[in-house]
């Protein structure tokens, strides 16, 4: 009995956790940029189950196996392309990302509609997602796809979060012109160059290169780790798989755009309420559990 009660609260937990995602999905669904995330659920592992009789040199007969409940094992972002929404202001960069080739420029495999390719050995390849790369307040590299960019008192491309915009020398970008003076701003090409927005000259960074945005490939965007507001950061360990992106017809940027989030609403709340008429189910049960309990407690025991 308590083995079922078990089993149900962990159906309860787990479908508060899958609630809890969904519940911040919709409520991003206005956030430039914004990726949905998917709760995952697997099974804890099963039992077998034997009968003992009481007598101390019984054998156990078996009776099969049980299994011991369900968790919510992870939160996978799903990074399909969203819609891309034209703003007006210059300042605004959307992303569009589709990346066919690896860093070799060797055909990668079809991907499915969420950006995974299961090979027949059932290999797990995700598809390469490109990212704008920012300073956070504390000088460590973050990423994000939210491209609505202003610039501070410093001329500094800055994000929603004041995180600093970094350029492709690995500093944050300073918009000045050709004289060295401060500019509000800027015209942003397709491969990220920065152009002086009233005389079309290139921008240059502090070693007088031509200023670009550093836009970075993640070569398994699952690796990646939410910390809210759209940015993500990346384990030590999985540095090695983060790149400068090649700037092509697979990763562009387009300026007045920003990216949609690509949270599907209407699924959203279907899954809402699946999961909510899941938990009363489950719920249900441990109330079923807790009356047999008391019944055995009260009324069996006077017995």
């Amino acid at each position: 009995m308590l083995r079922g009660m078990y089993t149900a609260v962990a159906g309860m937990i787990t479908q508060q956790r899958k609630h809890d995602t969904i519940t911040n999905n919709i409520s991003n669904i206005n956030t430039p940029g914004f990726k949905q995330g998917n709760a995952v659920s697997r099974s804890f592992p099963e039992v077998l189950i034997s009968a003992m009789e009481g007598r101390s040199n019984a054998t156990a007969k078996r009776i099969g196996r049980m299994n011991t409940g369900v968790l919510a094992e992870e939160d996978l972002s799903i990074y399909l392309q969203g819609d891309l929404q034209e703003t007006g202001n210059p300042l605004d960069i959307g992303i569009v990302s589709n990346i066919l080739k690896d860093t070799n420029g060797n055909d990668l495999p079809a991907f499915d509609k969420s950006g995974k390719y299961v090979s027949p050995e059932g290999e797990k390849i995700f598809q390469p997602q490109a990212f704008i790369t920012v300073l956070n307040d504390q000088g460590e590299r973050r990423y994000s796809r939210n491209g609505k960019l202003t610039v501070n008192e410093g001329g500094e491309l800055i994000t929603p979060e004041g995180y600093r915009v970094l350029g492709t020398n690995g500093l944050p970008v300073v918009l000045r012109d050709a004289d060295g003076q401060l500019i509000a701003n800027v015209k942003v090409m397709g491969n990220g160059q920065l152009l002086d927005s009233v005389n079309g000259l290139p921008l240059a960074d502090d070693n007088g290169d031509p200023a670009a945005l550093l836009i970075s490939r993640v070569e398994n965007p699952n690796r990646m780790i939410r910390e809210g507001n759209g940015v993500y950061r990346i384990n030590a360990e999985d540095e090695g798989g983060v790149t400068a992106a090649v700037m092509d017809e697979q990763v562009q940027l387009h300026q007045g755009y920003l990216e949609r989030s690509n949270v599907d609403p209407t699924q959203s709340v279907v899954d809402m309420m699946a999961a909510q008429r899941a938990y009363e189910s489950n719920q249900k049960m441990v109330q079923f559990y807790d009356k047999s309990l008391e019944k055995a407690v009260t009324e069996v025991g006077r017995v």
